[in-house]
């Protein structure tokens, strides 16, 4: 599928802004930073590796266009988003184990996990130093929704480590876990613009709805990459979340089942260690035969579908609400 234009665009608006935020940060820890976006090797040269989708920050120049705000409202929410965005990325290597993201070295295997956890760290305190920088009403209203959004990723997070401990992880657990970790911070994404240009609550509260929504699908789709996709587009190794026994939403549909597919898949789990590539195989023919995979996929669908309901009377800007589709309709049918 064709890369939605405004991705392109959103990125040479938004990363000149980041970059300068980043070069405020301590001398220690702007080569790991630095690093992480792409922008150099371990050794400080130059990179060209790039920092992934930058869909945040998207979304967040998007809603202010949206309520019919300039371009340029939007930035100080995009750069706050995906400074918050890539704390937790590098701290979610850490807890992983992941030691590659993008096809590079993430930033604990390559500095170490003291430089990761302090660089994340950083990264975290710079989004509201970058909201602050100017206290208007506006940015003070956008710096307590990062906040909740902040504090809902985590809880999110947290929930989605106790599935480790139990034995059987429903649907609706997944839904609750995934609304906070991803909806909540995309919801975020997609308001911010708007709450920075002063609009009227209805105009946020359907912007919101939408990016929590189409968190919701992108989780979805993220499962399911996270066990059929093709390691060459996702820089991660195929069946990466089996490898790691993760509860992830094909495996809820199987284990939540409680029959013999459900047995057998969760008799492979409670096996110690990491999954062998033998058992890994095998867990994937068991979750995609018992129609794990297909009711995922249709579960980011269900999400899709809600989020572009959600910015139906609204008032918004046409063109604006174009491009929201476009980029959900992609996030929905991405390979990486």
């Amino acid at each position: 599928m064709t890369t939605p234009l405004i991705l392109n665009r959103a990125r040479q608006l938004v990363e000149p802004e980041l970059r300068r935020a980043v070069d405020t940060l301590c001398a220690e820890l702007l080569l790991p930073s630095r690093y992480h976006f792409g922008w150099v090797e371990t050794d400080g040269s130059p990179s060209s590796a790039g920092s992934g989708k930058g869909l945040r920050p998207a979304l967040a120049v998007l809603s202010a266009e949206a309520v019919g705000a300039p371009t340029v409202v939007g930035l100080p929410g995009a750069v706050a988003v995906e400074l918050i965005h890539n704390y937790s990325l590098i701290h979610d290597d850490i807890i992983d184990g992941d030691t590659e993201r993008r096809h590079r070295t993430t930033v604990w295997a390559a500095f170490g996990v003291d430089d990761a956890v302090i660089s994340g760290d950083a990264l975290h305190t710079l989004a509201f130093q970058v909201l602050l920088a100017d206290p208007t009403p506006e940015r003070v209203a956008a710096t307590v929704r990062l906040a909740e959004a902040t504090a809902a990723m985590l809880a999110g997070q947290a929930a989605d480590m106790a599935f480790d401990d139990q034995p059987v992880v429903t649907l609706q657990d997944c839904l609750e876990m995934e609304a906070g970790k991803t909806g909540a911070l995309l919801g975020y994404s997609a308001s911010v613009g708007a709450v920075l240009a002063g609009a009227p609550d209805h105009q946020v509260a359907a912007l919101d709805a939408y990016g929590r929504s189409l968190g919701l699908a992108f989780q979805a789709v993220d499962d399911v990459l996270g066990i059929w996709g093709d390691p060459t587009a996702t820089g991660k190794a195929a069946g990466n979340d089996l490898r790691e026994r993760k509860k992830s939403m094909p495996v809820a549909f199987v284990m939540s089942a409680g029959d013999e597919a459900a047995q057998e898949l969760r008799a492979l789990y409670d096996q110690p260690g990491h999954l062998s590539d033998v058992d890994i195989e095998r867990a994937t023919q068991i979750i995609e035969t018992a129609g794990g995979r297909q009711r995922t996929e249709q579960e980011a669908q269900t999400h899709l579908t809600a989020a572009l309901a959600a910015l139906e009377g609204a008032g918004l800007v046409d063109e604006s609400v174009e491009e929201l589709h476009g980029l959900a309709n992609f996030v929905a049918t991405r390979n990486h």
